[in-house]
């Protein structure tokens, strides 16, 4: 499908930026999607302006009716972005403060104990089994992969054959999130589960083929169902649900996941400076901070480890101006 042709006075730099962050690695099509917008809404509503001013962005930025706080401010940083870019190559442009516009209360994820998630594969494992649907099969995989692999749940359903080598563990992650592709070692057990799903269901499929399907052969599962399942295993598991917004939610597992390593880290005496990276490359951060969020989510939650943790803070998180 062609690109559309960008029509405002900002086009050709809005595309010069576009190409730049292809260029350092970025698939970068979410954030040309949502700069595509930004050039019809320039050319229907500023067409006469040359400048990228305060007036333009303030505009852009001002918030819809419908719109959340977190889909405000993810259409709203490749703006930012696209202004620093244009000072960078000597440009006037006005650089929306990032705290002006907050993304909102952070949602506290609900870390799961042991208990809670041998009861959650439990009820997993109980799904229905019903005619000519996988999904019995399907699901039971899914969870575990989403907590023991820490993806994000369009990750997992993204998976095709050929992004799961059963011979070694490896699930390749195409284009997750920041339009980066990674490597997730599984556990042992885990990859003979893989192995194990993979004949009985898979049998001829070609590498194509979504590893975890769907209702369709050739298509993936959709989230809705994801999401679906998710809430009936809480219920067979006696985890209670505080309703929307409150969770447990499915990308809660991916929380779990990586509090618990730090847990482990900890536990164990390792240097969590040289395991933090570890875990960033794992999960597919862009940067320390986000992963060292967990350091402090860790602490809160264990209370006995603390200081340990806050100690390893200090020394994780670069100073202001620092590597990211």
């Amino acid at each position: 499908m062609d690109t559309p042709t960008l029509k405002s006075f900002f086009a050709t730099q809005l595309e010069g930026f576009i190409a730049h962050k292809r260029a350092i690695g970025y698939r970068y099509n979410t954030g040309a999607a949502i700069l595509r917008r930004f050039d019809d809404f320039c050319y229907q509503h500023h067409r006469n302006d040359a400048v990228l001013s305060r007036e333009i962005v303030s505009h852009w930025a001002e918030r819809a009716s419908w719109e959340s706080d977190g889909s405000r401010a993810i259409r709203i940083t490749p703006i930012r972005q696209f202004a620093r870019y244009l000072n960078s190559q000597g440009r006037n442009a006005y650089v929306l403060p990032d705290r002006m516009f907050p993304a909102g209360v952070r949602y506290i994820p609900h870390i799961f104990s042991n208990e809670e998630l041998v009861a959650l594969f439990s009820a997993a494992d109980q799904c229905p089994h019903r005619a000519g649907s996988d999904r019995y099969l399907v699901m039971p995989l899914l969870f575990r992969i989403l907590y023991c692999c820490g993806l994000r749940v369009s990750e997992a359903t993204a998976l095709k054959r050929r992004h799961v080598d059963l011979g070694s563990g490896i699930l390749t992650i195409k284009a997750g999130k920041y339009d980066k592709d990674r490597n997730v070692p599984m556990a042992l057990d885990l990859a003979e589960r893989c192995r194990r799903f993979d004949a009985v269901v898979h049998g001829s499929s070609d590498p194509d083929s979504f590893f975890l399907k769907g209702a369709s052969d050739r298509g993936p599962i959709h989230r809705a169902t994801v999401y679906g399942n998710f809430r009936i295993f809480l219920w067979n598991a006696g985890i209670s649900h505080g309703g929307k917004g409150h969770g447990p939610r499915v990308h809660d597992l991916r929380h779990t996941f990586a509090v618990h390593c730090l847990r482990r880290w900890v536990e164990q005496g390792k240097d969590l400076s040289a395991y933090l990276p570890i875990l960033k490359t794992y999960l597919g951060h862009s940067s320390y901070r986000e992963t060292a969020y967990y350091l402090r989510l860790t602490a809160d939650l264990y209370p006995f480890i603390t200081g340990r943790v806050e100690q390893e803070i200090g020394q994780v998180l670069p100073p202001v101006g620092g590597l990211q």
